[in-house]
């Protein structure tokens, strides 16, 4: 009896060391990223206009706390499914001159520091990737459907190409070196409390 006392004990006080971190859990907000209602998009000035979308992509916005400022967003794409809606410009933009899609498949940006700017407005340092180059870049958001649950999140991010390497042009093109990203993001929270913004 003495034994299977002393187990008991032993399992409560399991159970009670594990609550706090159950209940830590349950307190961060999970949201969801609907791509059939998200694009992710890119363009640059050019003689002749260079600008597309990617097919395949996803994203995901996780917290550690209600707290808007916990989150972190990660983006991963993948590069072959660049469509500018031209054969030519794909093609170029998927060899090694560009996206060298063979050798780097993945173009990702991760954010590392989430800065509230405005009531509805961010600022996302993270890290970029792109053949391979890792280098800190920029996203600026906005954000709609506060306090709903779900909503928008809109943002731009530049870079200069020659930055990652992509030093080359295209035959009969000029390209500046100014690429700019923009991300459109439909998301809504499936589970645990709302986000909590400052005012």
């Amino acid at each position: 009896m003495r034994k299977i006392n002393t187990v008991l004990v032993a399992t409560c006080l399991v159970a009670s060391a594990l609550m706090p971190s159950v209940s830590q859990a349950q307190e961060a907000p999970v949201f969801a990223i609907t791509q059939a209602e998200s694009s992710i998009a890119f363009k640059v000035k050019a003689s002749v206009a260079i600008q597309g979308t990617f097919d395949q992509w996803n994203a995901t916005l996780a917290f550690t706390s209600p707290d808007v400022t916990t989150g972190v967003l990660d983006v991963k794409i993948q590069a072959a499914s660049v469509d500018t809606g031209s054969g030519f410009k794909d093609s170029k933009l998927k060899s090694d001159d560009f996206f060298a899609v063979d050798q780097n498949p993945l173009i990702t940006f991760k954010s590392t520091k989430i800065i509230q700017t405005g009531p509805n407005t961010f600022e996302l340092d993270g890290n970029f990737t792109i053949r391979g180059v890792t280098k800190p870049e920029k996203l600026t958001l906005a954000v709609s459907g506060k306090g709903t649950g779900s909503g928008e999140i809109n943002g731009t991010m530049a870079f200069d190409r020659k930055d990652y390497g992509m030093n080359s042009g295209i035959p009969f093109i000029r390209i500046a070196d100014r690429v700019e990203v923009t991300v459109a993001l439909k998301g809504s929270r499936i589970s645990g409390p709302p986000l909590v913004f400052k005012q």
